[in-house]
């Protein structure tokens, strides 16, 4: 009646060491580390070759590591205190960038876990630890949506000039004028031509007829709704490019989140170098398309110190020179979309680029005054450029629809799509407020929580001990199992632990043991019917599981609420809260019922359980 197959045992030890595996990582703690990322978007990091070089510049210095790591986006190295952690970096910053006005690579200050490589190998990591708890650095961003309305209108006048001269509508002056668009003319028989042409092309736009002494004249202006749609577009490719910047910082968890209609908030947990964080989140990309001059002989000259006036020279993503004109052929902001694919002739990789009317239109131009001549893509960052890709032109391309292609890979073509599209802000943004935690405020934090969850879990222990004698035994066993497979949970997930976050632990311990109270009355009440032990224990599993099952359902649903619906921090414990509820179900019903069943389920003849006072009715 009370025993489980050998099947349901193995399984239930199993969880119970996988939990404890999966545990153990966040017990080990972190030490200091050096980081090394690329610092240009064009440059692509080999993890081998940094790997080599950084061990060579350590040898140089006479430094020793503890160990080297290595993923898709950066190499670090482990040390074994933070006095080797900032010798090490000044070394490898000398090795990795010797021009500091133009550093290839970011070297920043990190933390990692010290973890054992066989617990790593099985992807068996710490839980990461939020803002509160490690220290780090918090950012509130403001960003200029004036600045990005000015911008658009900027282009919609250059569109205005392209579509008025397609459609021979001739005007004496188009101007932008704070928030608006004005187009003036001689007759007002072309401001009426020019409306409707507009009016036909142009959703986004008011127009506002009027005079300007003896000119006519339209004032456009952007709809609410289109600004509003600005807006949001700017507000998100700002997210967007701040996260592709803060993938170099190597932060774990950063939090980067819209706080009102045009703040971002950016949290980086874990990050001591904060000169570094703010370099990275305020560098600023333009994209430039400019002719490369492929005369013979003037790369050479170019090359040996004899610039040809009108030129630049810039080197390509392998290092090689090129010689390309000043004159700047297009810029980013005409580019509206770029994304990965292939050619459609030879099906070859290819990057497929989307252009607005007036760029389009330039581009046409251009592309047909220079077939056979190379043009080349530039991204310039901090004043310093690089030429991303520089094709030959082959015909005249028109549509604003625009192809890169040759010698690529898959990767390559959208890792080239991705700094088209993203590599520059979409509205400018100034940091408003700057807040430091450090590590030792973080431990205190640590230590309080830790402390709280620790002495709430021995005062429930006491009490069960007391009050159910050996049955409160086994249900303190099964709340600890609770607590190691939610840990061990969260640690598999990488989901942020925050202070919220440790509350719920603690909550989840309350609401855990309710459970087991549950059950054990259950049985005292069985008892007291009369029922024998054996029966009693069984009555009282199989009759709680309901009660048990529809309390927590009711308390998930509203810890699913607070997930969707909540954010920041409230999100932070609605996952703990859930997670906590569905390894409570395990730990309460198969885990001390396991105990249980180990622990009387061989005996035949049971007089009596050993589950505290059972008060019976006339005693």
């Amino acid at each position: 009646m009370n025993r489980y197959p050998l099947w349901k045992n193995l399984l239930i030890g199993l969880v119970l060491l996988w939990g404890l595996i999966y545990t153990l990582p966040n017990f080990y703690g972190e030490v200091p580390a050096v980081q090394v990322s690329s610092g240009k978007a064009t440059l692509k990091l080999d993890s081998g070759a940094v790997m080599k070089r950084v061990e060579e510049s350590l040898g140089k210095a006479g430094l020793q590591h503890d160990g080297l790591f290595a993923d898709l986006t950066s190499v670090r190295a482990r040390f074994r205190d933070t006095d080797t952690q900032l010798k090490a970096k000044d070394a490898i910053e000398k090795a990795f960038n010797p021009d500091p006005t133009d550093p290839s690579y970011v070297v920043a200050l990190n933390l990692l876990s010290a973890s054992p490589q066989w617990l790593t190998s099985i992807h068996a990591l710490p839980m990461y630890l939020g803002l509160d708890l490690r220290g780090g650095v918090h950012f509130l961003l403001q960003v200029d949506m004036k600045g990005a309305v000015t911008k658009r209108l900027d282009a919609t006048a250059g569109d205005l000039r392209s579509l008025l001269r397609d459609k021979n509508v001739r005007h004496a002056g188009i101007s932008r004028d704070g928030q608006s668009v004005v187009v003036k003319f001689r007759e007002a028989e072309a401001q009426s031509r020019a409306r409707a042409v507009i009016m036909a092309a142009n959703n986004d736009l008011q127009l506002t007829e009027g005079q300007d002494g003896a000119d006519f004249k339209l004032t456009a202006t952007l709809s609410p709704l289109a600004q509003k749609s600005i807006q949001e577009s700017a507000l998100k490719q700002n997210i967007t490019t701040l996260h592709n910047r803060i993938n170099e910082l190597g932060v774990a968890e950063p939090v980067i989140q819209q706080q009102g209609l045009d703040r971002i908030v950016v949290q980086l947990p874990g990050v001591q170098d904060v000169a570094k964080a703010k370099d990275i989140l305020g560098r600023t990309a333009t994209l430039e398309i400019r002719m490369v001059d492929d005369t013979p002989g003037a790369l050479e000259a170019a090359v040996g110190g004899a610039l040809p006036a009108g030129t630049e020279i810039y080197n390509d993503r392998d290092g090689r020179p090129i010689l390309v004109k000043k004159q700047v052929v297009l810029t980013g902001d005409r580019l509206t979309d770029a994304q990965p694919g292939f050619d459609g002739q030879n099906h070859e990789p290819a990057v497929h680029l989307t252009l607005d009317s007036a760029g389009a239109r330039i581009f046409k131009d251009v592309t047909r005054e220079n077939i056979n001549k190379r043009m080349a893509i530039l991204l310039i960052e901090k004043g310093k450029g690089e030429v991303v890709t520089a094709p030959v032109i082959r015909s005249e391309i028109g549509g604003g629809r625009v192809q890169i292609s040759g010698k690529m890979t898959s990767e390559e073509a959208t890792d080239t799509a991705l700094l088209l599209r993203a590599g520059s802000l979409a509205a400018p943004m100034e940091i408003i407020e700057e807040r430091t935690i450090g590590p030792s405020l973080g431990a205190e934090n640590i230590s309080k929580g830790f402390h709280s969850t620790l002495w709430g879990f021995v005062a429930i222990a006491i009490f069960m001990c007391a009050y159910y004698v050996l049955f409160g035994f086994v249900s303190v066993l099964a709340l600890a199992s609770n607590l190691l497979l939610l840990i061990a949970l969260l640690s598999l997930l990488q989901a942020t632990l925050t202070l919220p976050g440790i509350a719920a632990i603690a909550l989840t311990l309350g609401m855990a043991i309710d459970a087991n109270v549950l059950i054990n009355e259950r049985i005292r009440e069985e008892l007291r019917n009369g029922a024998t032990p054996q029966a009693a224990i069984h009555a009282g599993y199989d009759r709680a599981f309901d009660t048990i099952l529809d309390s927590n359902v009711t308390t998930l649903i509203a810890g699913i609420a607070l997930l969707v619906f909540g954010s920041g921090p409230v999100r932070g414990f609605a996952v703990v809260h859930c997670l906590g509820i569905l390894t409570s179900m395990f730990s309460a019903i198969l885990v001390s019922r396991g105990l249980v069943n180990l622990i009387y389920g061989k005996k035949r003849k049971l007089d009596k359980l050993a589950i505290g006072q059972v008060w019976k009715p006339g005693l």
